[in-house]
């Protein structure tokens, strides 16, 4: 059983890869959540204490901050996840089937409010959310689609969140929650790391990570695994 941040970072590499918010979704998560159960676990890691040892929530973002081998964004069924540096390119190759941006857009597969968030993320080399909304002009109005263009850019994997910044006023003071900064995973990994993982057949990424998922949770259904491997 998970005890703190340091069980868990050991136990996300061992296994590879995580749903984020603590439900399985049908497939894995190192750290199972039930809101009802919560108070009656007698479990070490409890959420939303805001301890940063032993709350999952906290751990988010202690990944990005603070190592080099964990990415975390939404990448299950919309939804947040771990992914270990040492399965990333899996990911990739799946995600991507050998596409880089410019090419997935030609082709119809990205929307071009995803192409305008992404145009700021990758020109800036990282930019916060409320920086892509300034930069791109986008208003209250937009809100759905930028949201759904910033879930997408994460699910095929061309943007992914690094760390969070706070906001400053017109007089450079903080304020409010701290904002979401996303890069792309070559900026985050190394442009290299990321054109060797495009150079994997799908199909052997595939199934190397169904064959993982199967280790992890025998019982995980086919329409789910796919599901969780292609986004």
């Amino acid at each position: 059983m998970v005890k703190n941040f340091e069980e868990f970072c050991a136990e996300l590499l061992r296994c590879g890869f995580s749903m984020g918010g603590g439900s399985s979704k049908g497939i894995f998560a190192v750290i199972p959540y039930d809101w009802k159960e919560q108070e009656h676990l007698d479990a070490p890691a409890k959420w939303h204490t805001g301890d940063p040892e032993t709350d999952p929530w906290e751990w988010r973002m202690r990944v990005l901050e603070e190592r080099d081998d964990i990415a975390y964004s939404k990448l299950f069924f919309n939804a947040s996840g771990y992914i270990a540096k040492e399965w990333y390119p899996y990911f990739i190759s799946v995600r991507r089937q050998g596409r880089n941006f410019t090419e997935a857009y030609e082709s119809g597969e990205i929307s071009q409010t995803a192409k305008t968030v992404y145009d700021i993320v990758s020109g800036n080399g990282a930019a916060a959310l409320h920086e892509i909304k300034l930069l791109g002009g986008f208003g209250k109005e937009d809100k759905s689609r930028f949201d759904k263009a910033v879930t997408e850019l994460q699910m095929k994997m061309y943007i992914t969140m690094c760390g969070r910044t706070a906001k400053k006023s017109r007089t450079d003071e903080e304020y409010g929650w701290k904002a979401t900064v996303f890069t792309t995973p070559e900026e985050f990994f190394g442009g290299d790391f990321i054109a060797k993982a495009m150079e994997i057949p799908p199909k052997e990424a595939e199934e190397k990570i169904r064959e993982q998922i199967l280790k992890l949770n025998p019982n995980a259904e086919e329409r789910k695994i796919k599901k969780f491997i292609y986004g």
